[in-house]
């Protein structure tokens, strides 16, 4: 259903494209009986919860799609489509919407592939007495606001790297998904750093009304992985419902990658491949709804 990828237990997963809920088709391009040029692609949120944070607030001014091939083109290139310009902008407090779905925009837009998801933040105030707009708040003291700090949000849009595809006559879905563990990151002075290192794409196959999830971690301590594609196929099925790419950071001597794929209930196996290494299937793992499924590890073996 879907392509996305966070981590299994982390801290609040925050921005994922959202179900394609309504009934969306593919919109016909140019004139009589052609085929279709372009199609509707909802953009939404959800999250995972945070053991460490009470909130996570981000401010959303605008989203924008990169085409594949224009991931360095400046934010006022007009190849670049905009999903939506808020009159004020968006605040969202991402850990409330586990296993749910905030819709950002519809858009029709060309098919075609997709590299590159950038969400322009509203800056944070300056000057002492003043709430900032992004910011988190821990389960230890829920009363201070900690700013999070996002110096490329504002100007060239976070950048949110991952590949998905519009297609023709079917509703499309992209979720944004945000991994805490690596995307926020303590600073010296107290503030936290947003980076988007720890934010993936996902996209799902087709409207959900209710999911559950697979988790886990791609791991190898043997030597690098810079990208694994992770599917998950359901019991007796051949195609995937899920697919997607996850990038691998060095964490203390392993490599790692976490993913998660939001699924209706159902048995799947969860299949990962990586350049170099053995292809991993999982065994049946069953998802429910409202819940999520650990997978655990997943090791990888370098080919003989």
């Amino acid at each position: 259903m879907f392509r996305r990828f966070k981590e299994a237990c982390g801290l609040g997963v925050l921005l994922l494209v959202a179900l394609a809920l309504a009934q969306l088709s593919g919109c016909a391009g140019g004139g009589g009986g052609g085929a279709a040029t372009t199609a509707k692609l909802q953009v939404g949120l959800t999250d995972k919860q945070s053991d460490a944070f009470q909130q996570v607030v981000v401010t959303i001014r605008e989203v924008r799609l990169v085409p594949a091939g224009l991931e360095d083109a400046p934010d006022n290139d007009p190849r670049l489509q905009v999903v939506v310009t808020y009159a004020t902008p968006r605040s969202v407090d991402v850990l409330t919407l586990r296993f749910q779905q905030e819709i950002l925009g519809t858009i029709t837009i060309p098919v075609g592939s997709y590299n590159q998801v950038r969400l322009i933040l509203e800056p944070n105030p300056s000057g002492q007495g003043r709430d900032p707009l992004n910011y988190l708040t821990l389960k230890t003291d829920t009363t201070v606001k900690l700013p999070l700090t996002t110096p490329s949000a504002q100007q060239a849009g976070l950048k949110v790297v991952g590949r998905f595809e519009v297609k023709p006559g079917i509703i499309n879905a992209i979720l944004i998904d945000f991994d805490p563990n690596t995307a926020i990151v303590p600073r010296s002075n107290g503030d936290y750093n947003l980076k988007p290192t720890g934010i993936r794409i996902v996209q799902p196959d087709g409207p959900l009304t209710g999911f559950g999830s697979l988790s886990g971690t791609v791991v190898s301590t043997f030597k690098d992985w810079s990208s694994a594609t992770v599917s998950v196929v359901p019991q007796g099925g051949v195609n995937a419902i899920a697919a997607g790419t996850i990038f691998s950071n060095f964490s203390g001597s392993r490599w790692e990658g976490p993913f998660s794929a939001f699924v209706p209930d159902g048995a799947y196996r969860v299949h990962v491949q990586a350049r170099g290494f053995t292809p991993y299937s999982s065994a049946l793992k069953t998802a429910t709804t409202g819940s999520d499924t650990p997978i655990g590890d997943v090791l990888l073996v370098p080919s003989p």
